[in-house]
């Protein structure tokens, strides 16, 4: 029987959603919109849950998988971030990778179970 781990997509949403609430500091930072470096210690301190995150994804999953995943998601996030409330563009190739990317985070997340 094969199925969807949803541990998996829990956990790797949730660091993901870290990065997700980070980035458009470091964006709004970037071009000016934001002057103070005081936003890093929000950063920080955000960040900081992370690893305790990790950890506890370990109990489900590989620690290859759970990066893979928690990087592959963050990545798909951000991006989306990017394009829809920054308004970045992204070329057609790219925008084939990202197709790539869901399609890795689906197969990722797709548990074989072993018969006993």
């Amino acid at each position: 029987k094969n199925h969807i781990n949803l541990k998996i997509v829990g956990y790797g949403f949730m660091m993901s959603s870290i990065d997700l609430l980070v980035f458009p500091f470091m964006k709004l930072y970037s071009i000016g919109k934001i002057k103070s470096l005081w936003f890093m210690v929000f950063a920080m301190i955000i960040y900081a849950l992370q690893p305790w995150i990790f950890l506890k994804s370990l109990q489900y999953e590989t620690m290859t998988i759970m990066n893979l995943y928690w990087d592959l998601s963050s990545d798909l996030l951000v991006t989306l971030m990017g394009l829809f409330v920054f308004k970045e563009e992204i070329g057609y190739y790219k925008k084939i990778g990202m197709v790539f990317t869901v399609l890795a985070l689906f197969f990722m997340s797709y548990e074989d179970v072993k018969k006993k």
